[in-house]
């Protein structure tokens, strides 16, 4: 494998979180950091020249600028060409523009006033001014704090994005560069700071955002700490802008509302009313290829102009579209966050974004995932608030309605898009289906005691609405809640399990410990054996102590001890005696019996005689009964064993524990060859479907079976009928044949092919 290339006088590979810039002359890339180029400044450079080439050839060639008016100011200014948004001559029609004053919009208010309350009572369509921060809950630092602070508490080497304002681009830079050129007594270029975001940074304990935007953020109150997806952080940004700054018009990411504190400075919001016409024309003119040539606010009814001065807080309710100008140097703070009083605009935001295909980079973190968890626990509020016979809020059975649509539109989408925003906790089809009913049912109960109110708020007799407010004002509401997610659980816990998904798991479970080992007749093997089989299967006693359990079909010993399938069949016609609730050694036949009796009845099966008096008719029904179709799995699975009685038993002696066998030194293996593998004819005959001449034995008693005995993966039917008395075919008896050969002349060695 040939080396990666190095690049750069550092001699380092390619790495793509760098900015790299290329040398003109010699072709070789080098890092911006290490060759002094910042990336706002390498689209200034003509010709570029690195280290290696500048002493022969010169410094490097920068651009020529022909206009002040395009982003691109090389372009020559022959007087036919727009002006676009961002640059100087932009900014300066911007200032000298008359707009409609921003007092027929705001609600200037104190802080002690905003509140959750208020909000839900009175709702939230119009941005909140506040002078006085006094009551608002929002702690900042003091005014003095000054842009070099910043530094100190988040680091220089802190990678931020700044936006060349006369360009409107985006490009990276560390912090400790953008301090350097903030204090430069002339600033070559306007560079701008909107997404310094310092929730995982030491100025993160300097600032706490206002109450009501951390009581009603979706993120704070529903996002689970065990999620899959990493929290969202998008309450904590600090704005550092120097004069003319501009950022045209849009609507925060997901349709968010923010707050936005002026710590020292002032900003000019150009602020627009999102309205069906409004909304239709901002993403006509988002889409449009001569954007930044159109000055938004041109094409709308009103456009409102909003002066936020030293020391106010300015909160904007969801949706509406923005503009921001930084009329002299400016630090401010601010958060963005999503909430229950305007989740259809919200949806309606993220869906526009969708549409115009905006960068993951400038959208809400996990939207869709957020959108998740709140359903979930907006349909729990919904059913304690019917459990307490309490109307909803009108604007969040408007919101469930509105959630309802998106959260189908993605879980289809997820079958082609891989990326998945479905919590995996969340069962989806489930959650939409209830939300669904929820609303049916209060649609279909209007016209009665549980018609939404019109008043959103708690109080005044109304019922609380979110979460945190249930919360907050009745704790048992809490203990109510408990209860009913017990039940939920106890509901949605496991389900009874059936008599066959009970014999599939038993089954599992005998063939995971079945392991191959030696059968070696020594002393270390054959107490453990002897004490398994003496030993009592814990579910099947359970089961005979415990009749009054879930299971419709109860087996025990082999005898079916209890048949809730048909009225008056729940037990056994014979009870269960203590003394055959053993497995003893000398209940099993031994080999010679067993092959004898295989050998008699397997004649028997292929003659077609007649049936002895008690033994069962081979007339099998075309249609098994239940009974009978676990009876044969039983006996396939080797789960049944013919039972003797008990003063027959005593007398035999189970082949592996025989001691003149183990005087012989013969291997079981070779046990085994002697007597050959038992037919399946000889076991349908002997696992008769009649459960009282059978005893179960629990498998995980038994000693482990030879390679050579396990029951083949595709074994031929197990009853006559099917095989209508025939001999096995010529190729499989064949390939048993070849197996006995293969067993017979690898019996002494330790492995077999």
């Amino acid at each position: 494998m040939a080396a990666a290339p190095l690049y750069c006088v550092c001699r380092q590979s390619y790495d793509v979180s760098r900015f790299m810039i290329e040398c003109d002359l010699c072709n070789d890339w080098f890092h911006g950091s290490c060759v002094q180029v910042e990336e706002h400044h390498a689209v200034d450079i003509d010709v570029y020249h690195c280290p290696n080439c500048e002493p022969q050839h010169g410094p490097s060639l920068m651009k020529k600028r022909n206009n002040w008016h395009r982003h691109d100011y090389t372009e020559q200014d022959d007087g036919t060409k727009p002006v676009q948004a961002g640059t100087s001559v932009f900014v300066k029609e911007l200032q000298n523009r008359t707009f409609a004053s921003g007092d027929e919009i705001l609600q200037w208010m104190p802080g002690e006033q905003v509140t959750q309350r208020y909000l839900e009572s009175h709702g939230w369509q119009y941005p909140i001014a506040v002078s006085n921060i006094e009551g608002l809950g929002l702690r900042l630092p003091q005014p003095s704090f000054s842009v070099k602070d910043v530094e100190q508490v988040v680091g220089g080497d802190k990678v931020i994005d700044v936006i060349d304002v006369a360009r409107q681009a985006d490009s990276k830079m560390k912090l400790k560069e953008f301090i350097k050129y903030y204090y430069k007594p002339h600033r070559p270029k306007v560079l701008n700071v909107i997404s310094l975001e310092f929730s995982d940074t030491r100025m993160a304990d300097q600032v706490v955002v206002p109450d009501v935007a951390q009581n009603m953020s979706w993120v704070e109150n529903y996002w689970p700490d065990d999620s899959f997806f990493p929290k969202p952080f998008v309450q904590k940004y600090c704005l550092m802008g120097v004069k003319n700054s501009y950022t045209d018009f849009h609507i925060d990411f997901g349709g968010t509302s923010v707050w936005y504190h002026v710590l020292w400075g002032e900003k000019v919001f150009y602020m627009i009313k999102p309205t069906q016409a409004n909304l239709a024309l901002y993403e006509a003119w988002s889409s449009s290829p001569n954007q930044s040539e159109v000055f938004f606010g041109d094409k709308v009814d009103k456009c409102y102009k909003c002066v936020v001065r030293q020391g106010t807080t300015l909160l904007i309710p969801t949706g509406w579209i923005h503009a921001v100008l930084t009329s002299q140097d400016c630090m401010a703070f601010g958060g963005n966050f999503l909430h229950n009083l305007n989740i259809g605009m919200q949806l309606r935001c993220y869906e526009m974004e969708r549409r115009l295909k905006t960068p993951d980079l400038f959208k809400f973190p996990y939207f869709e995932a957020i959108c998740w968890y709140v359903a979930k626990n907006l349909l729990e509020t919904l059913k304690e608030l019917r459990e307490d016979n309490c109307p909803p809020q009108t604007y969040l059975v408007e919101g469930v309605k509105s959630l309802i649509s998106p959260l189908k539109t993605w879980l289809k989408r997820e079958v082609t898009e891989p990326t998945s925003e479905v919590p995996d906790h969340i069962r989806p089809n489930r959650l939409i289906k209830e939300l669904t009913k929820e609303i049916r049912y209060l649609e279909a109960s209007s016209g009665g005691t549980n018609k939404p109110v019109k008043s959103q708020g708690s109080g005044g007799g109304q019922c609380p609405a979110t979460r945190s407010t249930l919360e907050r004002v009745c704790p048992a509401r809490q203990a109510r809640r408990a209860a009913r997610r017990l039940r939920e659980q106890q509901e949605q816990g496991p389900k009874v399990p059936s008599n066959l998904e009970i014999l599939e798991l038993h089954t599992r479970e005998v063939l995971r410990r079945l392991v191959v080992g030696p059968l070696e007749e020594d002393p270390t093997f054959c107490p453990p054996v002897h004490g398994k089989f003496n030993m009592v299967s814990t579910a099947s006693a359970a089961a005979a102590e415990n009749p009054d359990t879930h299971l419709r079909l109860t087996l025990h010993n082999g005898r079916i001890i209890r048949d809730a399938r048909r009225p008056g069949s729940s037990t056994a016609s014979s009870p269960v005696k203590a003394g055959s609730e053993r497995s003893s050694v000398g209940q099993l036949k031994s080999r010679e019996e067993m092959k004898t009796e295989s050998d008699q009845e397997r004649q028997h099966s292929t003659m077609g005689g007649e049936e002895e008096p008690g033994q069962l008719s081979k007339e099998r029904p075309t249609s098994p009964s239940t009974e009978e179709a676990i009876q044969g799995m039983l006996s396939m699975a080797g789960l049944l064993c013919p039972s003797k009685p008990d003063e027959a038993a005593t007398s035999q002696e189970p082949w592996w524990s025989s001691p003149s066998r183990g005087s012989q030194g013969n291997s079981s293996s070779e046990a085994w060859d002697n007597r050959g593998p038992l037919s399946l004819g000889a076991l349908s005959q002997e696992a008769s479907p009649e459960a009282d001449n059978y005893q179960y034995c629990d498998p995980s008693m038994s000693p482990p079976l030879h390679p050579s005995k396990r029951h083949a993966s595709n074994s031929p039917p197990v009853s006559n009928q099917a095989t209508k008395g025939k001999r096995p075919k010529k190729g499989m008896a064949t390939a048993k044949q070849r197996l006995g050969k293969i067993l017979k002349m690898n019996r002494h060695n330790g492995v077999f092919v």
